[in-house]
């Protein structure tokens, strides 16, 4: 399998009681995606598998080539998980 890395689509709209109190609200994770890297680097590819631009995404801690043998994604994760990228991924094993 090629190597690839794992990102977040965020939603970074402040949530209405976040807004309303003035505190600063993490980005919640809307949707994970895998993307393979750049040609000639390790960095994030222009777009995921699923076709999606990576420019507005951010680079997830879980590396998958550290974690042999289990899903592409962190388990935390699994019901955020991009129905396209992980066809992909399926097809990739």
């Amino acid at each position: 399998m090629r190597e690839i890395i794992v990102v977040f689509e965020l939603d970074r709209a402040p949530a209405a009681a976040g807004a309303a109190s003035g505190g600063d609200e993490a980005p919640v994770v809307r949707q994970v995606h895998a993307a393979p890297t750049a040609p000639g680097s390790s960095a994030v590819g222009p777009r995921t598998f699923c076709g999606k631009d990576t420019f507005a995404m951010e680079a997830a801690p879980w590396k998958p080539s550290e974690h042999a043998g289990s899903s592409w994604y962190a388990p935390e994760y699994a019901d955020r998980v991009c129905g396209g990228c992980d066809a992909v991924m399926e097809d990739e094993s």
